[in-house]
């Protein structure tokens, strides 16, 4: 009960839409996603908003499919630090936590708001050797509006564990029903729900 009365399900619109490249408000930002292990593949929705909006960049990782937590720290650091305006951050899965140990690290300068979707629980029993090295996992405040978005059957995290995260560092927690992972194998398509989502974190709740 504690959990899902700190858990919001919101009911979006038909067929919403992010603003367009038109939209002088998007132009104050840089959006980045932040893929996890073995990076987002074509069906994937970081890579479905890439296509949507060719400004979106992405955070490139040296290695793939062995991540080294220091590696990956640098080189989001360095994407965050390339960019021209205040940075909108779209997380998923290890991406999450790579965001979490570079606020650890630098104070989460430059970035202006995160979505944080699905997030890796790597110090769980079953978590792969490959993850182990990002444990344990930052639980700080973080300084910028953010939104944890988790399913309820996740078998990377369960629902309780995204909720201790997104109450340690002031995330919204959104609960999305039988959602798995909200990988590709979750078939979301262009996701239209989470581009609801992030339009109300940047344009409601964030502070302008």
């Amino acid at each position: 009960d504690a959990i899902m009365s700190a858990a919001e399900v919101l009911t979006p619109p038909a067929a919403p839409q992010l603003p367009n490249l038109q939209d002088a408000r998007w132009r104050r930002f840089s959006l980045l996603t932040v893929p996890g292990w073995h990076n987002s593949g074509p069906v994937h929705w970081q890579s479905r908003w890439e296509s949507l909006r060719p400004d979106i960049l992405r955070v490139q990782q040296e290695d793939w499919e062995r991540p080294d937590p220091g590696s990956w720290v640098l080189q989001l650091d360095h994407a965050i630090r390339a960019a021209r305006q205040p940075v909108i951050l779209l997380a998923h899965s290890l991406g999450c936590i790579t965001l979490a140990h570079w606020v650890k690290e630098t104070g989460g300068r430059g970035v202006a708001a995160a979505l944080l979707v699905a997030p890796a629980d790597v110090e769980r029993p079953d978590a792969a050797p490959a993850l182990r090295g990002f444990a344990p996992i930052p639980l700080q405040q973080l300084p910028f509006a953010s939104r944890l978005i988790a399913s309820d059957n996740d078998p990377c995290c369960t629902l309780a564990r995204a909720a201790h995260f997104a109450a340690n560092r002031g995330s919204d927690l959104i609960s999305i029903p039988n959602g798995g992972h909200l990988n590709a194998q979750s078939q979301l398509g262009d996701w239209p729900t989470g581009q609801v989502l992030l339009h109300d974190l940047v344009w409601r709740r964030r502070r302008h």
